[in-house]
């Protein structure tokens, strides 16, 4: 039977334990709901900004620009791959990695050339730890990025996709759904490709839309605003599901860890209890004895 004393000891650590899981549960819940919110905007912002493209083609305006237009030869590629700058959350930065991984390999076969961008201190470990590259690192980014920070990362890749010096952008992380679904994707953000409705036909009735719009200056300036804005919304929208993502799957895992915390608290009870109770049968049989002895 195990030491009572030493199982006392045991459970007042794993209580300890609780309590610090329990409060990281908290702020992992805190902490989602303001990145949900912020992601909720974001989605709603880029929905936006796609429904003026179609619009834009709707009333007459063939949709065409550089972003959108795939590149024949793909020589150089980029691959972004987001994680956390923390652990204790589940398996979240582990899945990351591991698809960041297999994209990588699967570009190098594609690809003359490839850079590794890794936003995270866990992705930049994780990448060093199977000694792969990292070309640049992004460790300022926690649960809320910022939209300024963001746009400096999209503006470098618009301008090397100008210059030819980038013909793929493809970014690696976790797509938010539902509290209950979330889901490892890599995505190609450069070129952009058809926008949602810019390819709708135009149907005999919807041609009279055209005089809903007055375009200032042009048409063409205005698309050629609409579509960069695009690609930056999308990209912060990555980094957006990545950082909510990571807050759901820390809130899940200090759950659990909590509620195993309770089950070992039960457990360790019981024994110690019985090894207690033992121990205390022992010292009244001592006592007994001796009073034996002594009347003997």
């Amino acid at each position: 039977m195990a030491n009572a004393r030493a199982l006392d000891k045991r459970r007042k650590s794993i209580r300890n334990i609780k309590k610090i899981t329990r409060t990281m549960e908290l702020i992992a819940t805190a902490r989602f709901k303001k990145a949900m919110d912020r992601a909720t905007a974001a989605s709603d912002y880029t929905r936006r900004i796609t429904s003026v493209v179609s619009d834009l083609a709707k009333a007459g305006l063939e949709v065409s620009h550089p972003l959108l237009e795939e590149r024949e030869e793909i020589k150089s590629a980029t691959l972004l791959v987001l994680t956390g700058n923390r652990g204790l959350c589940g398996g979240y930065n582990g899945n990351a990695i591991r698809l960041g991984v297999k994209t990588r390999e699967r570009l190098l076969e594609q690809t003359e050339s490839l850079q590794v961008e890794v936003s995270g201190k866990r992705g930049v470990s994780g990448f060093e730890f199977r000694d792969l590259p990292v070309d640049q690192q992004f460790l300022q980014f926690d649960d809320q990025p910022q939209y300024a920070e963001v746009v400096e990362i999209a503006d470098r890749y618009l301008r090397e996709y100008a210059a030819g010096k980038l013909d793929r952008l493809e970014v690696t992380y976790t797509k938010f759904h539902t509290v209950a679904k979330q889901e490892i994707v890599t995505e190609t953000l450069l070129p952009l490709g058809k926008l949602e409705g810019a390819d709708t036909p135009v149907e005999d009735g919807e041609k009279k839309q055209e005089n809903l719009y007055d375009f200032v200056p042009s048409a063409e300036s205005i698309l050629e605003e609409v579509v960069p804005t695009s690609f930056k919304v999308k990209l912060f929208k990555c980094f957006l599901d990545a950082a909510v993502s990571e807050q759901v799957a820390r809130m899940i895992a200090m759950k659990s860890a909590t509620e195993a915390a309770n089950d070992m608290i039960k457990d360790l009870s019981r024994t110690y209890n019985r090894a207690r109770q033992s121990q205390i049968t022992g010292e009244i049989m001592e006592v007994i004895g001796g009073v034996e002895a002594l009347e003997g």
